[in-house]
């Protein structure tokens, strides 16, 4: 191989943005790898992505408009049809001829992401038939969602077998095997690479005006769910001996103007001037948890681990809606081990969430954790040396 090894990078999110933070920051590790990255984007566009130097390539956008994955919609909020799908799959398909990739990763697929086969399938058809045939890997999470059929499950295992010469499964199978929910795991064992936890490490610990510092910090992503954890938030300070503190609120990017501007009525109401702030998602939250009091978030895969790298207490009110239950287990996981804890989102309420304060500020924290926090540098080594392999 002559020059840097070229990488196709496919990421699908639709609903949470969680999938694309995670392939921003596998994708920067890449880069410093030496990798040259082409990060291709099927869900809308995300402000302040950062993808370092790769190209960006955004195919016509699409989303879920329920908590099921069932309906899917297109830029303008029109169902997908036929001709939408055919003006992806031949998107996706010229970025791979124009690039001639030595490497192809799949976000998730096909451990999920199984409405995007109408393009994927034709793309690893293809790659497979190529005279300079890639390498094939999927990207995976380390915990599956629950999926209501079974035949689904051996569906990915064949998929696996057929089109994929190794899956990247980013997590620690010191707190959970892969195989815990791909009950299918020891037949691709061999394909199967774990590279620790993907987490933002660019956070900076500091002192006195450091970002984030001696502060409550309340989150709930980028995406819009989260608003009753949000409310208990604020209405729980008073109620909680960390009510000396700032509680710093952020709010997802995707959340409404409307019910943001609710938020930070509710917040003027239940404190004086500076003692609830109620803003938007900032891109320096790695730093802030370094140097927090307290998070209170939902269980999404990134500010987990980046609690775990930052080693601060942590309230977790696992996301439980549609079909998810990646979130409940991991969540239930870390809290056996003392290290977070857990309040269910049936039973939120400020009184709760006060209790939970309580819980939390007479535990061990989050540093005790012991669970690897390094994965995309390592996730990157092992793409970088796939594509040495090749002479092309």
């Amino acid at each position: 191989m002559s020059g840097p090894g070229r990488v196709l990078f496919y990421v699908q999110h639709l609903l949470g943005i969680g999938h694309q933070r995670r392939g921003a920051t596998l994708t920067r590790a890449m880069q410093d790898a030496g990798l040259d990255v082409t990060y291709v984007s099927g869900g809308h566009g995300i402000p302040n992505l950062d993808l370092g130097g790769a190209e960006l390539v955004q195919l016509p956008p699409v989303r879920a408009v329920d908590l099921y994955f069932k309906k899917l919609v297109d830029e303008n909020d029109q169902p997908i049809n036929d001709a939408w799908r055919e003006r992806r799959r031949d998107g996706l398909l010229a970025v791979w001829r124009r690039i001639q990739p030595h490497v192809i990763v799949l976000e998730l697929y096909p451990f999920g992401r199984r409405q995007m086969r109408f393009e994927l399938l034709p793309l690893l058809d293809a790659a497979l038939a190529s005279e300079r045939r890639p390498i094939i890997a999927s990207s995976v999470r380390d915990i599956l969602v629950a999926s209501p059929k079974p035949e689904r499950l051996v569906e990915m295992l064949k998929r696996v077998e057929t089109y994929f010469d190794h899956v990247l499964v980013h997590g620690d199978p010191g707190l959970v095997p892969f195989e815990s929910t791909f009950p299918h795991a020891a037949q691709i064992a061999g394909k199967l690479h774990y590279t620790g936890y993907v987490v933002d490490r660019t956070g900076q610990r500091g002192g006195p005006g450091s970002p984030g510092w001696d502060e409550v910090l309340v989150s709930s992503g980028g995406g819009a769910m989260g608003d009753a954890l949000m409310r208990s938030a604020i209405q729980a300070r008073a109620k909680s001996t960390l009510n000396g503190k700032r509680w710093r609120v952020l709010v997802g990017v995707k959340v409404p103007e409307e019910e943001y501007q609710a938020l930070i009525a509710l917040a003027a109401e239940s404190g004086k001037t500076g003692d609830i702030v109620v803003e938007r998602a900032r891109g320096d939250f790695p730093t802030m948890l370094m140097n927090c009091a307290l998070s209170i978030s939902q269980g999404g895969y990134n500010t987990l681990m980046e609690c775990m790298h930052a080693g601060c207490r942590a309230i977790i009110v696992p996301y439980a809606g549609g079909l998810e239950t990646e979130q409940t287990l991991r969540a239930e996981l870390l809290a056996k081990r003392g290290v977070i804890t857990v309040l269910a989102e049936t039973e939120l309420s400020p009184g709760a969430m006060a209790e939970a304060v309580e819980r939390s500020l007479a535990g061990p924290g989050a540093a005790t954790a012991g669970v690897r926090t390094d994965g995309a540098a390592n996730g990157a080594r092992q793409i970088a040396a796939w594509a040495g392999t090749l002479d092309w």
